[in-house]
């Protein structure tokens, strides 16, 4: 086991026609957080930890779980709110004696200033232990106070490999409606539901707090168009044109939903490879279920006629990738590569001095045709790094000079 942090219940998930129902064990089982290890790494090398990511992530509970004697506060209280703002350093002394979690800083981002000089006097290391979900207004106060002394990770939902025990029993139709995030698998809500009720939260709620958003329909819109955007090059003025909005407010949308973990954009590949490459990047969101609902989806039958499958799939690899990353506490160096005459890879990942080639397709059977695109980039490249083809269906194989990888064990690939 590499970890644990979540509880759930064992869960036996069936699909009938148009709904996902759920039949519930007694048997209580962990889940394992892969984020946690990293975390025991770091409690002993800086004073303050901070994990951030989209809400409902599992983020309170992997801290509750890593630190069970540490004072646990939550900013989202109005009382604790007003007293961390009115008498800061009053509410950083309780702490205890082990240290304290504060849930939600981004609420009090004055609190970074006081949390510098009280770890500087205390010493101690794992000591104050954050939890946020709006990047931007975190990373502005964490760079101007606590340079040197926080260690950052960011927990996104479930990674497949986290879920491995379901993945024995559904497809990846089944994955990509129900999403990956922790209350799903947790309290058997149904994807639809939650996911319903988790955009309209967001858009009433966090928006407001990272920018003044005074249409929150038209956003709503904006996001409904990103969604059909998906795996696709970005271009800034259409989606502005036909949300209705100017392109520079379009690009501000895109830095929040960009900064509240919603979507994250995939840059080209930058080499001199003798042709031109694209310059825009695409735009993918970290959660295939959201996206799913986005896009109108409302069951897994109509998931696997829908025409935008593929850019589902090729979402989902890619978020797994950024997952098996950021659970490790590492930068997530992927990349698309596209050139001027329509060649493409889509996911290129960087381990420095070299680079692994992959191509995703959501078919459930191979075809030899899935490799010419990584062909011509090795021509290209000159590269003798590692190519693969992760596709829908369930068999591994070794082919010469690159793997053929099943959606199911593509974590073991990435290791």
């Amino acid at each position: 086991m590499e970890s644990n942090s979540i509880i759930a219940r064992n869960i036996d998930f069936f699909i009938n026609s148009d709904k996902i129902h759920l039949s519930f064990y007694e048997e209580i089982v962990m889940i394992d957080r892969i984020i946690e290890r990293k975390i025991d790494e770091l409690r002993e090398k800086f004073p303050v930890i901070m994990v951030t990511g989209p809400r409902q992530s599992g983020k309170t509970t992997l801290v509750k779980k890593c630190f069970p004697d540490h004072r646990y506060i939550n900013l989202e209280n109005l009382d604790e709110r007003a007293f961390a703002q009115n008498d800061p350093r009053k509410f950083l002394e309780l702490k205890g004696n082990k240290g304290i979690i504060i849930d939600e800083i981004q609420r009090v981002p004055e609190l970074f200033s006081y949390i510098q000089g009280f770890v500087d006097e205390s010493g101690k290391m794992g000591e104050i232990i954050l939890t946020g979900s709006q990047n931007f207004l975190l990373m502005e106060s964490v760079t101007q106070s606590l340079a040197g002394r926080v260690a950052i990770l960011n927990l996104l939902p479930f990674s497949l490999n986290e879920l491995e025990r379901f993945a024995n029993n559904n497809g990846p139709d089944w994955f990509l409606f129900t999403g990956m995030y922790p209350p799903v698998y947790d309290r058997g809500i149904d994807p639809y539901d939650f996911f319903a009720n988790y955009f309209s939260t967001y858009v009433e709620r966090d928006v407001r707090l990272i920018k003044n958003i005074g249409d929150l329909n038209t956003f709503r819109r904006f996001v409904s168009l990103c969604a059909g955007r998906t795996g696709q090059l970005l271009n800034m003025s259409s989606l502005a044109n036909e949300t209705g909005v100017d392109a520079k407010t379009a690009k501000a949308w895109i830095s929040v939903l960009e900064n509240s973990y919603i979507i994250f954009l995939l840059q080209p590949y930058f080499r001199n490879f003798n042709k031109r490459t694209v310059k825009q990047p695409k735009l993918y969101f970290y959660d295939t279920g959201l996206l799913s609902y986005l896009l109108g989806i409302r069951s897994t039958e109509q998931l696997a006629q829908f025409y935008m499958r593929g850019n589902l799939f090729e979402n989902f690899i890619i978020s797994e990738t950024m997952k098996h990353f950021m659970n490790r506490g590492k930068k997530a160096d992927i990349f698309f590569w596209r050139d001027n005459s329509g060649n493409e890879v889509d996911m290129i990942i960087d381990h420095g001095t070299e680079f692994s080639s992959i191509e995703i397709k959501s078919a459930h059977t191979f075809i030899d045709r899935f490799t010419d695109s990584l062909e011509k980039f090795s021509k290209i490249s000159e590269s003798n790094g590692k190519r693969a083809v992760v596709y829908g269906g369930d068999t591994d194989q070794e082919r010469s000079g690159f793997s053929v990888v099943s959606w199911r064990r593509f974590h073991n690939f990435l290791r």
